[in-house]
């Protein structure tokens, strides 16, 4: 059954043919009786950007917007159409803090609902490991209020308002502990 804040709920009109008949299919799915037309509710593709400088210092921004106005997070945001899990990153980075990404390296994936207009938007965030072509420089723009450099020993996940990057940044804490695979 599809739950109340699950975005199926607001769909009540067939996308192809305009009926007024699409139904719960699956709870993650919806089915018109008039055409047959079956819709799959499926995440969409987020990028979290991992960097890291010369002084062995993450990169945090602070978020200038809603959800989580202030709160500290990662640069990153939604893949637009066509666009790979890479070059989302580069983009993002390059809007939020005007850097130029040179290299990326998937790390891991997790879920999150992504709370925004009043919506739960279900996403799957790709973290990716991001080497710049300099870490100087760097402005805050866009989604971000404050672009920060902070000490791992500094780094608490706690800090970070979207659950999804609280939880990447305890595990990227884990790696950095266990084998100083996040860093130069």
């Amino acid at each position: 059954m599809v739950n109340d804040n699950h975005l199926l709920r607001l769909f009540s009109h067939c996308p192809k043919c305009g009926a007024n008949a699409f139904v719960e299919d699956t709870e993650k799915s919806k089915r018109c009786e008039a055409c047959g037309f079956v819709y799959f509710m499926n995440p969409s593709a987020s990028t979290v950007a991992v960097i890291v400088d010369e002084g062995n210092r993450l990169m945090v921004v602070r978020r200038s917007k809603e959800p989580a106005k202030g709160t500290l997070d990662l640069p990153g945001g939604f893949c637009d159409c066509y666009e790979t899990g890479e070059e989302g990153v580069r983009r993002e980075v390059m809007e939020e803090t005007g850097l130029s990404v040179v290299e990326s390296r998937y790390l891991f994936s997790l879920p999150n609902m992504y709370h925004f207009g009043g919506l739960d938007i279900p996403t799957l965030d790709l973290f990716f490991l991001c080497k710049v072509k300099e870490t100087t420089g760097a402005t805050a723009m866009d989604d971000a209020a404050e672009v920060l450099w902070l000490p791992w020993e500094e780094v608490r996940p706690e800090d970070f308002g979207l659950k999804s990057i609280s939880l990447g940044v305890a595990r990227l804490l884990e790696l950095q502990a266990a084998s100083q695979a996040i860093g130069h």
